[in-house]
């Protein structure tokens, strides 16, 4: 199942208390104190793992807990430090204070790594209040608490080309052609019910990531359809390839609800490179004589089926970025 947000509660571990002890050995009745300093609590640290793609692991995990700092201890023994915990996300996943709404991190590399959740220090043993006038002191300090937070984690997956289109316009079918993405394809509209990623390899270093949106009708930006729930992951891609079925009786009029609909949801979409892709000309005898759209954006035309255009969408993806 594909989760793209949730909201978790995250407690760091408390630091642990200062330890009061005295010396106590054979022929030394009083010893000077000899109670250690307490362990530090466990952080609470996201990792972005590139091997993840959706948040359905947290999901069922809504409260994560480090561990407690451990007691200090006679002669002068520290107590052991907690343990970290390390809770993976996907590449791509924002997180924010639940309370103000404030961005905490963005997870854009893997690997990437940020402490959202401080344990606590340790408390002081009474060894450290020794003095000249205060030779047996039996003050302690408690560990600190840890951080305590409500997190909202959200994920926007991360891709090269965002194809953006209408229901059944062909994303899906040009995704499994020109890369390795197995999405769910057929023959009526919303097949595409999370975003799908696929890469192309470009030579022996290079790579082109394809994000297949799922599909936007007339309002979507408004809720309509499957609404702005997966407009979102649009936002990090750089370029726009927008999917148009040639059979349609009005391309440019679809071309321009679909650019309506990005615009309102976010108008710098429009800003990046774009590229109008007319598909399944395998399925008519004449094709249009267009290279252009009204606005000046340059049109291609393929079919996936017939494999028949596809070569030079790759470059010409590849040069747009």
């Amino acid at each position: 199942m594909f989760i793209d947000f949730v909201q978790i509660q995250v407690r760091a571990g408390h630091g642990g208390d200062g330890c009061v002890s005295f010396r106590r050995e054979k022929f030394i009745p009083k010893g000077g104190p000899d109670g250690g300093d307490g362990g530090k609590g466990g952080d609470v640290v996201f990792e972005a793992d590139e091997n993840l793609h959706t948040l359905q692991d947290i999901v069922h995990h809504r409260i994560f807990r480090a561990q407690h700092g451990q007691k200090g201890g006679s002669q002068n023994m520290s107590g052991r430090f907690a343990d970290d915990i390390v809770i993976k996300v996907p590449v791509g996943t924002i997180i924010k204070d639940q309370e103000t709404g404030e961005l905490l991190c963005d997870l854009t590399e893997n690997r990437q790594r940020a402490v959202l959740a401080k344990g606590g220090q340790g408390g002081k043993g009474n060894s450290r209040f020794k003095s000249p006038t205060n030779r047996t002191p039996r003050e302690f300090t408690p560990g600190e608490r840890g951080e305590e937070k409500f997190l909202d984690l959200e994920l926007k997956v991360l891709a090269d080309v965002g194809l953006v289109g209408f229901p059944n316009a062909g994303k899906s079918t040009l995704l499994a052609s020109v890369t390795a993405a197995k999405p769910k394809i057929a023959n009526y509209p919303f097949t595409t019910l999370t975003p799908n990623l696929g890469i192309i390899k470009i030579g022996e270093y290079r790579s082109l990531v394809l994000a297949d949106i799922p599909g936007l009708i007339e309002g979507a930006h408004e809720g309509k359809g499957l609404g702005v729930q997966f407009l979102k992951h649009i936002e990090r891609t750089k370029a726009l390839a927008f999917l148009i079925d040639v059979q349609s009786a009005n391309p440019e009029k679809d071309y321009v609800t679909l650019k309506k609909e990005l615009k309102a949801f976010n108008k710098e979409l429009l800003n990046r490179p774009r590229l109008v892709v007319l598909t399944k000309i395998d399925t008519v005898d004449t094709l249009p004589k267009r290279t252009k759209m009204k606005d000046g954006t340059p049109v291609l035309m393929i079919s996936s089926v017939a494999q028949t255009g596809l070569e030079k969408l790759v470059k010409t993806l590849w040069k747009m970025l």
